[in-house]
């Protein structure tokens, strides 16, 4: 049995993170409301002050002001395909014997633990051996 595992490290949280506050932002501007935009970032703030972000708080501060910019410029979407597509291209550079095992996992085979907050998420498939 071979154990394939995906761990998800602190540049993809980064990412990931990213993506949650441009996905909360688009949600904002979706409803058509500046003051709601405003708002987000100004909660955005204040998570990266509190420590809840993940992320050095330089880094938080700067996301959340490029949101609040692209919102404010209408350029942020939330298109679950383009995600979807996004995690599935993660798979890419893996060699072509473990790629199938990681789309599995992206898809919800498997198991995982963790979080974010305490350093990843492992997602874990045992697959038969090939050989």
């Amino acid at each position: 049995m071979q154990i394939n595992q995906f761990r998800i490290t602190r540049a993809t949280r980064q990412i990931l993170l990213t993506l949650l506050v441009c996905g909360a932002s688009s949600a904002v501007m979706a409803a058509g409301n500046p003051s709601d935009a405003v708002a987000r970032y100004q909660a955005e703030r204040a998570t990266c002050y509190n420590g809840q972000s993940n992320e050095a708080r330089a880094t938080c501060l700067k996301e959340a002001g490029a949101a609040l910019q692209a919102a404010r410029s209408g350029g942020l979407t939330n298109n679950s395909s383009t995600y979807a597509q996004n995690a599935m291209a993660r798979c890419q550079p893996l060699p072509p014997d473990e790629q199938d095992a990681c789309r599995r996992r992206i898809e919800g085979e498997g198991t995982s633990s963790g979080s974010a907050q305490q350093g990843g998420i492992l997602r874990e498939l045992t697959v038969p051996d090939r050989k």
